[in-house]
């Protein structure tokens, strides 16, 4: 009886010493780009876990129209693999072999160029073969970064009007039907035959890359690997773009390894706390609640699939399984048109899920409608019923794929950093204070405000502007999120308060702001709490 007694206990601290080291060897991180969403978030799960994520100096990243330095980037991964060793790793290709989001659609370093930088992914795997290395790519969006001609943007690559003539073009279905023949012809005489056929080349490159990609993870260079359709719908030239890829990974990859699903800018994210999960040794059991009962089969226009199905491939992605019963984290989905009588019983439904102890995860897809009055109805409910305070994540912006997988992303970094004994429940809630202030009381509120200003001043294109129109536009955004800052945290952590908060536009336009928050607990405990005022 002694011995068996023994054999465990040595199992368990072999055990218990195993979860400690991989909790201890940092997460080489690799971001699309040095926007908040792609570089600021998945470091801040390092910080909610206690898994350290490592990240390349910020100015080897490149900034909005300035593509990153991959060479450096090359060396900067040797570097800390050799040095530092490392328990996870995960790549944007797209950054290691364009520099970037933004350089990945406009002509630049050639296929061979590209694949030849990707080399440094193998070496990962040389170094220590018992890490985890994993990788996110990006199908090209349909149309080009859009720019007006305007200072720096003057020469950038498709400046207006060009970009939307080849966006047009682009979303035209493939094969072209006979009745858009004269449409088409007249797109591409107004985009011109040389910018038509440098887009058309970026594709066919990333493409190309895409596939030798698909090959690494077959040949296990790469352990999971996913390729993310950036903004496109369900017809134009990237249908069969997929399709090729699709057919290719059948055939060239074990099934689980890799996977082609809508999204880009959330997918390092993801990918992060799928390290983090795997080092707790930990496969999320994740259940799925819609607010109406069609919920799933809601369409994003800027994916090419239900949001059901894009959810359903993000929760394999960050390492989970969807289950119906005991779940660990319940993700619950508001939808557009949900009705008063819905939110009651969602609301209802995340009292009595956290009464149980269990952690929710909320996304509110309300604006994929422009439904902005609804989004902040349901906040200011939140917040004043007690419910924002107690959840594990929240996140509401741009597409559903950005929305659910940060919303995933930050509970499943709470969850693995709970089971590995490091979590950190401030940085918990400094990362929830950072989305509702960003994506509710920026989008909803404030961006509106910035770009009414700009418009009386005849600014009418909002998506690169001039420096001295930038910093004021900046200026003006810091002001007016301070007005809803204090109100928020106070409904949240009524025994914090706000140190020092940093509100800046980072790519100068008004599309996001970056949002630095350094949160501290109050001497003296408050006793009253005030929701912001919406």
């Amino acid at each position: 009886m002694k011995r068996v007694a023994l054999l465990a206990t040595l199992v368990v601290s072999l055990l218990c010493g195993a979860i400690a080291r991989a909790a201890n060897a940092p997460v080489l991180f690799v971001p699309l780009d040095d926007r908040p969403v792609t570089r600021q978030l998945p470091a801040m799960l390092g910080a909610i876990s206690g898994v350290p994520v490592l990240e390349p100096r910020r100015m080897l990243l490149g900034n909005y129209l300035r593509a990153g330095d991959p060479r450096a980037i090359g060396r900067w991964l040797d570097r800390q693999s050799a040095a530092h060793g490392f328990g996870s790793a995960v790549i944007s290709t797209d950054m290691l072999a364009y520099g970037g989001l933004v350089a990945s659609r406009i002509p630049g370093p050639d296929y061979a160029t590209a694949f030849f930088r990707l080399s440094a992914i193998a070496r990962l795997h040389q170094r220590d073969p018992r890490a985890w290395v994993a990788a996110f790519a990006t199908v090209v969006r349909l149309a080009p970064t859009g720019v007006p001609p305007i200072g720096a943007a003057a020469h950038f690559f498709a400046a207006y009007p060009i970009w939307k003539y080849i966006q047009r073009y682009a979303n035209l279905p493939d094969p072209l039907p006979a009745r858009d023949d004269a449409y088409a012809a007249r797109l591409r005489a107004l985009a011109g035959p040389t910018a038509l056929a440098a887009y058309l080349a970026v594709r066919a490159r990333n493409l190309a890359l895409d596939r030798s990609l698909l090959l690494a993870t077959g040949a296990s260079t790469i352990d999971r690997l996913v390729i993310g359709q950036d903004d496109a719908g369900a017809v134009g030239l990237h249908v069969p773009e997929l399709a090729q890829l699709r057919a290719m990974e059948r055939l060239d990859v074990p099934p689980g390894r890799s996977s082609i699903e809508p999204g880009a800018d959330e997918l390092g994210m993801v990918l992060v706390a799928h390290a983090m999960a795997r080092d707790a040794q930990w496969s999320p059991r994740i259940a799925v609640r819609y607010a109406t009962p069609s919920g799933a089969m809601v369409r994003d226009p800027l994916e090419f699939e239900p949001i059901g199905e894009t959810i359903a491939s993000l929760v394999r992605l960050v390492g989970g399984r969807e289950v119906r019963r005991r779940p660990d984290i319940v993700l619950e989905v508001r939808v557009p048109h949900t009705t008063a009588r819905e939110d009651d019983a969602a609301l209802a439904s995340m009292r009595r899920s956290l009464a149980r102890g269990r952690r929710i995860a909320l996304v509110d897809l309300s604006f994929l409608d422009g439904n902005d009055d609804a989004e902040l109805t349901f906040m200011q409910r939140l917040l004043q019923g007690g419910v924002a305070a107690r959840l594990d994540a929240y996140a509401s912006w741009n597409t559903d794929a950005n929305s659910v997988g940060t919303a995933l992303a930050e509970a499943v970094a709470a969850g693995a950093g709970r089971r590995l004994g490091t979590f950190n429940r401030h940085a918990q809630l400094t990362f929830t204070f950072d989305r509702i202030l960003d994506d509710v009381y920026f989008h909803a509120l404030v961006r509106p405000e910035l770009e009414r200003a700009l418009a009386a001043e005849g600014i009418l294109d909002h998506t690169y502007l001039l420096p001295t129109v930038a910093a004021r536009t900046q200026h003006l955004a810091s002001a007016a999120l301070w007005q809803y800052a204090p109100g928020l945290l106070a409904a949240l952590a009524p025994n914090d308060h706000i140190a020092a908060l940093r509100i800046t536009l980072p790519w100068d336009r008004t599309f996001e702001c970056e949002i630095e928050p350094a949160i501290a607990p109050n001497i003296e405990p408050t006793r009253s709490v005030r929701s912001p005022h919406l």
